[in-house]
């Protein structure tokens, strides 16, 4: 960019001199045009000539080689120069805006770790992150990024996740915290014990994504990348009609005039501002969807999302925390505590995830001596005796294989029943929870013109209607297996425009084969997911469902700027072109319609980075 700049200086210098010079002196003058044009566009020049013999004949450099030499061959040596001149200075401002847009980016993903802290024995030794395998000891000072995941054995901090999740709000951690590469420990010091090396971290996968997501081009790219193959030729052949055709048969006309509008056409044709804006437009609304929380895979997943009709959703650990706790305890007899306390005894040696729910609602420590006899019947519960108390927690057929009457009402969630010495004590309804802001994610998906939300789970249907009324959702299908998912999604398909688009919502986990169908498949909170890396075209960092609205306000903005220059560059050029042709402007308007019109599309092709009020 520094030698452009120093050719453009010098060459304007030269330019200027020869416009100044007395005319008398002729040959001085037109040598000090072919010197200024020489040192502004001999480059450009080469490469065209370069291109002509790799077979790439007609690109704006042969354009511009052939307007700028054929101004030169009819005696217009100064709009020769200036066409040139003018033409790297636009593009000198486009090889700023596109190294800013990915400055931007490159700053904003700035996560990858220069080093990792492994410690050997009683020495710490700074070593690549790629040198670290997993189960090794990593040590992680205040100020340092997180180089690898892994699992907090020693000390407690507050880390810095807004690189990886938008969220500018410190995340505390201690020992037993599981925490993900790319993060920036701010205070305390964090022995870390490695489970990802740094090929299969979140931080790699993170770059990978971003790195690769220029190749995935959206319609709108692939739509101008045509338009140039094709336009480019057919103004070449225009130009060249238009030179020599009307003096031909006009009496009047003569060829240095028809010539002087055929280099002006030319001028005016290169498709610079169509070629570079819009593929700057994608790259900032996906760095901007970055910024958010939101990975995107490719420009044309950006663009689909502003197409997006129908949202669906799975449930658990999507629209739930797919943590389940305690939400109520009913007790007969005891009290609640006393209840709590002997169900969690009894259910202390299983690893279900209710006897984990029991557990950390209980919340204090286990004294095994307490506990005899435990019999885990499966698909039923558990028989234990408890400082001396026969207790039997399980489901409904437990309490009818041991002919104990229980509670029969309707609840929300799985109930455990629990007697003592074989009389009924109560029961302890579990639960998954909804996320904050699951309800409001919803809410504002139907006030951006969604239309419609759908629920497919595996729950049964009296949980999963509860739910969807609670969130507001459409239509709800439950009791479904992954496969029959996937067939709920084909009768949806039938539901959506032609156009439209159909986006699903998963963990990333069991949810593969309905993530990769869906038009859009949107994994949450799935940096820890392989699957989700894999299957998903956009990945919500920040397991809340509130960001997908989010995704589709940039893709929507993104998409308004890519059409705005699509419309403005062909607009102002086929007036110019054809201003041109009939000789009422001159070449200085044709080099306004190209490198003006393309400064004013990458000007406006940055507001896509701005993401802040979305």
């Amino acid at each position: 960019m520094k030698k452009r700049l120093w050719r453009i200086i010098i060459g304007a210098v030269v330019f200027v001199a020869a416009v100044a010079i007395d005319l008398k002196v002729e040959w001085l003058q037109i040598a000090l045009f072919i010197i200024s044009y020489i040192i502004v566009g001999g480059d450009i020049v080469k490469k065209a000539i370069r291109n002509i013999f790799r077979g790439k004949v007609f690109d704006e450099n042969f354009l511009m080689s052939i307007a700028t030499i054929g101004a030169f061959l009819i005696g217009e040596y100064p709009e020769g120069v200036a066409v040139m001149l003018f033409y790297q200075v636009g593009e000198l401002f486009q090889s700023y805006a596109v190294d800013k847009s990915r400055r931007s980016i490159s700053n904003l993903m700035d996560i990858r770790p220069d080093y990792a802290n492994l410690k050997k024995g009683d020495d710490i030794v700074k070593v690549d992150p790629d040198e670290v395998k997993i189960g090794d000891i990593i040590v992680i000072k205040a100020g340092e990024k997180v180089p690898l995941d892994g699992k907090v054995i020693e000390g407690s901090s507050m880390l810095d996740t807004i690189a990886l999740t938008g969220e500018s709000v410190p995340r505390e951690v201690g020992v037993g915290s599981e925490i993900l590469s790319g993060c920036i420990n701010i205070n305390g010091v964090i022995t870390v014990e490695v489970a990802k090396e740094f090929e299969e971290s979140t931080v790699s996968k993170i770059l990978d994504l971003v790195e690769n997501a220029s190749s995935k081009k959206s319609n709108s790219e692939q739509f101008i990348t045509k338009f140039a193959r094709y336009y480019t030729p057919v103004v070449v052949i225009i130009a060249a009609i238009l030179a020599i055709v009307p003096p031909l048969i006009i009496a009047e006309a003569t060829f240095s005039d028809w010539i002087y509008r055929a280099l002006s056409f030319l001028v005016v044709s290169c498709p610079c501002a169509l070629v570079i804006s819009i593929p700057l437009s994608f790259f900032g609304g996906i760095g901007g969807a970055s910024r958010k929380g939101v990975l995107v895979k490719g420009s044309n997943y950006l663009e689909a999302l502003a197409k997006t009709e129908i949202v669906v959703f799975d449930k658990t650990g999507t629209l739930t925390k797919g943590v389940f706790n305690v939400q109520e305890i009913h007790s007969e007899g005891v009290s609640e505590e006393e209840l709590l306390e002997l169900t969690v005894y009894a259910e202390s040696y299983s690893n279900h995830p209710i006897s984990l729910s029991l557990k950390n609602a209980y919340g204090k420590e286990i004294d095994n001596g307490r506990i005899t006899d435990v019999e885990e019947i499966p698909g039923h519960g558990i028989i234990a005796t408890v400082d001396g108390n026969k207790v039997i927690a399980g489901n409904i057929k437990l309490m009818k294989k041991m002919k104990i009457s229980y509670f029969e009402g309707e609840v929300i969630g799985t109930i455990v029943h629990v007697a003592i010495n074989d009389k009924y004590a109560g029961y302890i309804v579990i639960a998954d929870e909804l996320k904050k802001d699951s309800a409001q994610a919803i809410k504002v998906l139907k006030e951006a013109d969604i239309k419609k939300t759908v629920m497919l789970t595996g729950d049964n249907k009296n949980i999963a209607s509860k739910v969807a009324k609670e969130l507001g959702i459409d239509k709800v299908y439950a009791e479904l297996l992954p496969a029959d998912k996937v067939e709920k999604l084909e009768e949806l398909f039938s539901q959506k425009s032609n156009k439209g688009k159909l986006a699903f919502v998963g963990d990333g986990i069991n949810d593969a084969p309905v993530l990769a169908r869906a038009d859009i498949g949107i994994a949450m909170g799935g940096l820890g997911s392989d699957a989700a890396i894999e299957a998903a075209d956009v990945v919500i960092m920040t397991d809340e469902p509130s960001k997908i609205s989010t995704a589709m306000k940039i893709s929507k903005k993104t998409l308004k700027i890519a059409y705005q220059n699509i419309a403005f560059a062909i607009g102002i050029k086929i007036v110019v072109l054809i201003l041109s042709a009939l000789g009422i402007t001159t070449m200085w308007a044709a080099i306004f319609a190209d490198v003006g019109v393309t400064i004013i599309a990458i000007l406006n092709a940055f507001r896509a980075l701005n993401v802040k009020n979305l």
